[in-house]
């Protein structure tokens, strides 16, 4: 290898963009989470889910790229139209053991 190591994106490979999120959770909450995604932006890229082991068994990771419009705001809605926040320790409350 001659001369000073580049180190940086490939000028071959095309230019990245948009939110990368790395996801971990089981196969129900991540194709929950994957949908909740998708809704706010468009998904881009989606990596192949990867089993965990040990203490996480049953578990797994998943990459997603996706792009997202400014401020939260999507197309064809307004403000009105708004969603309701959810109560998590209600959720929580309310949810039943596996």
């Amino acid at each position: 290898m001659n001369g000073p190591r580049r180190d940086g994106a490939s000028p071959r490979d095309p230019r990245l963009s948009g939110a990368e999120v790395w996801l971990t959770g089981t196969p129900a909450e991540l194709h929950a989470l994957t949908a909740a995604l998708a809704a706010a932006g468009h998904l881009t890229q989606a990596g192949t889910r990867w089993p965990l082991t040990g203490a996480d068994a049953g578990r797994h990771r998943l990459y997603l790229r996706l792009t997202v419009t400014a401020a939260g705001k999507r197309p064809g809605r307004t403000s009105e139209q708004g969603g309701a926040l959810i109560d998590l320790d209600a959720a929580r409350a309310h949810r039943r053991p596996a």
